[in-house]
């Protein structure tokens, strides 16, 4: 792909549904594994995701997951048994899933249709990005609410504000209420806080380094702003981002104005066909962009485009970004 087209349509639905609609009420901490309603622990449990509210009786057991950071929660949750599927990876799954990941069937390579999601019989769909429930396509919530079927959207798919790593926290919590892997949740949440600490011990001191994020675009730079995690990742790392005044997730932005605001290292996004050498020669042979500081002194750094979402990466994705800054 040219350009992801959940990031886009990210993009432009983040400003239609405020972030605050995507908090949670618990009735309970669902701990335990969640393998039976008799024995889960936590429910009822009742959520308020991206505006729609929901209350689940037991965990559900055919979910169906669309976008690679949806699936990922899922599997770092111990969740594949109640996975009937899956749709729509960026990259290649992280090691640790590789097994589980292989064993859940693909419904799709990218979106399946309407028809092809509901062969797989999901009692719940659980979507990355605002596009996994496009209208037009007619996998809409309300159309899946209209077969009995009940979703989640990441709450990025949602934010009204900027997104940090609390939303993150957030989702993997709320993931794992509704499954009855609270205390899962609760466990990857306290590792995540560690490692974060750790990583912002490292950078203490350090002066912010100005990074711009270079994910696609020839006649424009598709780039990160300021309301998705990518610019709490950087922040965290030790960075700047010289787009965090854009207030979307990600945005087009004009040379003119990269070469004005003078990064000195380039965050390039990996995925799709676009190798990231490919890019690399793309923004050393513009002569526009020779006087920028990055461009001038090869400074350039590399993130998996699944790292740069709200999921389960972003904490590693900051350690990654502040050894290479």
């Amino acid at each position: 792909m040219s350009r992801h087209t959940g990031i886009r349509a990210l993009a432009a639905a983040a400003l239609l549904v405020p972030l605050a609609a995507c908090s949670s009420s618990d009735s309970g901490d669902a701990g335990g594994d969640g393998k039976t309603a008799a024995k889960a622990a936590g429910f009822p449990y009742t959520v308020t995701n991206c505006g729609v509210k929901t209350t689940y009786d037991a965990p559900p057991k055919r979910a169906v997951t669309m976008n690679q950071h949806a699936t990922e929660v899922m599997l770092e949750l111990g969740l594949k048994d109640h996975l009937a599927g899956t749709a729509y990876l960026d990259d290649k799954v992280l090691p640790q899933y590789e097994k589980a990941y292989d064993s859940i069937p693909v419904v799709a390579k990218e979106y399946p249709s309407y028809e092809k999601l509901l062969a797989a019989n999901p009692d719940y769909v659980y979507g990355g990005y605002a596009s996994a429930f496009l209208a037009g396509d007619g996998r809409s919530r309300s159309a899946l609410a209209k077969s009995g079927i009940e979703s989640r959207l990441n709450v990025e798919g949602c934010a009204k504000r900027p997104v940090s790593m609390d939303d993150v926290y957030r989702e993997v919590r709320e993931v794992g209420s509704t499954f009855g892997v609270r205390a899962r949740a609760d466990k990857w949440v306290s590792g995540a806080q560690r490692e974060l600490a750790a990583t912002a011990e490292k950078s203490k001191g350090k002066k912010p380094r100005s990074v711009f994020v270079y994910d696609s675009g020839d006649k424009t730079a598709f780039t990160a702003g300021g309301r998705g995690i990518g610019n709490d990742i950087i922040k965290r790392a030790g960075g700047r981002n010289v787009f965090a005044d854009v207030d979307k997730s990600f945005s087009d932005a004009s040379w003119e104005s990269v070469v004005k605001n003078r990064p000195e290292t380039i965050l390039i996004l990996d995925y799709g066909a676009t190798t990231v050498a490919q890019k690399k020669k793309r923004l050393l042979d513009d002569p526009a962009l020779q006087d920028v500081p990055a461009v001038k002194n090869k400074s350039f750094a590399v993130l998996p485009l699944s790292d740069m979402v709200t999921g389960v990466r972003a904490p590693e994705a900051v350690r990654k970004l502040a050894a290479q800054l």
